[in-house]
């Protein structure tokens, strides 16, 4: 019985501390990206899938936690003003990119032109530093061919990676799109 009683302790204090940093998670979120978040072109992002199931809403979410994440994991020091607002923006491109019509109509690989896109669409609305605007347009590194040259681009890029991956072999499953 000893045993169950310290197997349900450290769970439940397991349980605490992913709760507690998932608060601060959010806490951070809506500190530096609250306009973004209440913006009506980001909640139209619910509407569209990224990968698999997953709308490319919630991979934003996904890539600006999991950055931050990295960035105190491996103490980097990255700005996280910076960090939190081109993780949120680096796939603003505001169109669904499964659409076959769209594709047809553009006839360009998604992937290579989409951050020229976001970051168009995101200078429209908010004012972005250097550091923003390199995370945004170099967050497909190697596609995007010139590396990234900050701490904060690297480090999106490697979350976006990864959330890319978990979502596309459906180990992060979202709940599909919805309508905004």
């Amino acid at each position: 019985m000893d045993f169950i009683k310290k197997y349900q302790d450290r769970r439940r204090q397991r349980f605490q501390r992913l709760y507690e940093r998932h608060k601060r998670l959010r806490k951070l979120l809506k500190e530096h990206g609250e306009d973004i978040l209440n913006s009506t072109n980001f909640k139209s992002t619910r509407a569209h899938i990224q990968h698999g199931t997953m709308t490319v809403h919630n991979h934003c979410m996904d890539v600006a936690r999991y950055s931050l994440l990295l960035n105190r994991k491996f103490r980097l020091h990255c700005n996280k003003h910076d960090l939190i607002r081109g993780a949120l923006l680096h796939d603003y491109f505001l169109y669904d990119w499964h659409d076959k019509e769209y594709l047809s109509q553009r006839k360009r690989l998604h992937g290579f032109h989409h951050p020229m896109t976001a970051l168009r669409n995101a200078e429209k609305e908010y004012q972005l530093n250097d550091i923003q605007r390199e995370i945004i347009k170099k967050h497909m590194w190697p596609l995007s061919v010139v590396p990234p040259v900050c701490r904060e681009a690297w480090v999106v890029t490697a979350a976006d990676k990864y959330c890319s991956f978990m979502e596309t072999v459906g180990l992060h499953k979202g709940h599909g799109a919805k309508a905004s």
